[in-house]
């Protein structure tokens, strides 16, 4: 079974929702399928369901430019109200009607004869695999679904849950028993806090420290919710306060001495408050060793460094190296009891290990060690993959302000880039091979002058190159430029002239002058 549509976007979470959207809204195209691994749309914020969970940004920021919401509980909402917001926005822009849910993509392939993509998707439902043909490809797939994996001797014979944070169990009780929590990075530090009253006690494995800052959640009383209803500029100018005083954190990420002072007052502040807030026995397993900003800071708004001086909680830094019926057992030797084994290990990251394949049959991973490592122009697009973009591809991430920020920009450009296409201008795009090069080449060149080559342990490096996949070191501003005003010649597109043969153009300015249609200019397609 084959289908067609003119877009397929692949993932229903943020990413997918603004690419919908803004199809929708700017390019007025309604022919677009979204497929969707999970029973339900909200990405991360469908997967991560622990108590406790939260989104640590401000939600005046961490919400859709398009879509301001006024009617959220707290500066930093629960999960359960962001993944509300989220279905009220798809439900009001019609984007659940375009969701297949329980469809797992299994790989792409370009077809040059039809200047079209060959998606390869499986129902999960069924267990069936067919193809959906679509002109242009976006992949919206997340990096924080996919849980690390837990393969320890033993975890067969233990008796009590196994469960991990990004796959907790509905109905999960852990009243009076004796808990393992395994990690201690942002899941953790709001699941604790969480759970900590009901349990009998609390063992937590640790493994690198983190810098833990300081910071209150304030409840957005009812006053200030009719302000933002009623005074939109009011919640738009809250939005960018936060915004500007997020993104003053840029300048802690620099290697000068600037950066260097501004580190130094945050670790300063970061470990005075984990000292001054626990036990001196823990301060040698919480005070981190290396350079603040290296990975993400952890902002405690749970209360997570308080909650050490409750009896019931126990931190360790010594492995779990096996599993027994009630208990675990670490390096040193000593078992430790439990009914319940928490992961807050992390996530997987393997969101490219689809098999995409361009021109001449080549792939993604043909493609990179050409290149010696990861990468995409500007993170959306790779040179031989004419008409596929990534929304949060390589080097997109922002480590201290909102990353739905950098979605909205990533589509921005995405639309702007592919409006040819849907408006049969022209039969594919794709990034100039010397252009890509070039544009990585000054990136690299920047996270050099950042902290963010340290080693900490971040999983921002590719173990197997050194190089740092996911930061984007410059500022917002610079991504929304770069994004929203710069010019469009580093893209070729391919036309297809009355005689029907494909014709390669150097660029936009080159397939406007091709047309007929003189009127036709570069302007036209920055909005």
């Amino acid at each position: 079974m084959s289908h067609f549509s003119q877009v397929v976007v692949i993932g229903a979470g943020f990413s997918g929702l603004t690419i919908a959207c803004q199809l929708q809204e700017k390019l007025k195209q309604f022919d677009y399928t979204i497929y969707e691994r999970s029973e339900d749309v909200g990405g991360t914020w469908c997967a991560n369901r622990y108590p406790g969970c939260a989104v640590d940004i401000p939600a005046a920021l961490y919400s859709l430019s398009f879509a301001p919401h006024p009617g959220f509980s707290k500066l930093c909402p629960s999960q359960p109200e962001v993944l509300a917001y989220f279905h009220n926005v798809a439900s009001r822009y019609g984007v659940l009607q375009h969701v297949v849910c329980q469809t797992e993509w299994e790989g792409a392939y370009w077809q040059e004869s039809t200047q079209t993509w060959s998606v390869k998707l499986r129902d999960l439902v069924r267990g069936t695999v067919f193809y959906h043909e679509c002109k242009i490809l976006i992949s919206a797939v997340g990096a924080l679904v996919n849980p690390n994996s837990f393969d320890l001797p033993g975890v067969d014979s233990f008796r009590g849950e196994i469960v991990h944070t990004a796959r907790w169990k509905r109905g999960l009780s852990l009243r009076d028993k004796k808990v393992v929590v395994v990690g201690n990075g942002a899941s953790a530090a709001q699941l604790i806090p969480a759970i900590i009253d009901e349990t009998k006690s609390i063992t937590q494995f640790i493994r690198t420290p983190q810098y833990f800052v300081p910071n209150d959640n304030w409840d957005i009383n009812t006053f200030w919710k009719a302000v933002f209803r009623w005074f939109p500029g009011f919640l738009l100018l809250f939005r960018f306060v936060i915004f500007l005083s997020l993104e003053m954190a840029t300048v802690m990420i620099g290697r000068g001495e600037q950066g260097s002072r501004s580190r130094l007052v945050a670790a300063n502040k970061s470990q005075a408050y984990m000292t001054g807030s626990t036990p001196e026995k823990y301060w040698p397993l919480l005070v981190p060793q290396y350079e603040i900003g290296c990975k993400r800071r952890v902002f405690d708004k749970a209360k997570y460094i308080p909650c050490l001086r409750n009896d019931k909680l126990h931190l360790t830094k010594d492995p779990i190296v096996a599993l027994q019926e009630s208990s675990v057992l670490t390096r040193s030797g000593q078992s430790y009891p439990a009914d319940a084994v928490i992961l807050a290990t992390g996530f997987s990251l393997t969101h490219w290990n689809v098999e995409v394949r361009g021109r001449s049959n080549r792939s993604r991973e043909d493609h990179w060690k050409e290149f010696g490592y990861i990468e995409a122009y500007q993170s959306i697009g790779m040179n031989g993959f004419p008409n596929f973009f990534y929304v949060l591809g390589p080097n997109s991430g922002r480590a201290h302000t909102s990353t739905l920020f950098a979605i909205e920009n990533y589509a921005h450009l995405i639309l702007r880039v592919i409006r040819p296409i849907l408006e049969g201008r022209a039969a594919s795009v794709e990034v100039k091979r010397a252009c890509e090069q070039r544009y990585n080449e000054e990136l690299h060149s920047a996270i050099e002058k950042t902290v963010f080559t340290d080693s900490c342990g971040t999983y921002f490096n590719d173990k197997q190159t050194g190089r740092n996949w996911f930061i984007y070191p410059w500022s917002s501003l610079q991504m929304w430029y770069s994004t929203h005003w710069a010019g469009l010649d580093d893209w070729s597109y391919t036309t297809i002239p009355a005689e029907g043969c494909l014709r390669r153009e150097k660029s936009l300015l080159d397939l406007c002058k091709c047309r007929e249609d003189r009127s036709i200019s570069q302007g036209i397609y920055h909005y």
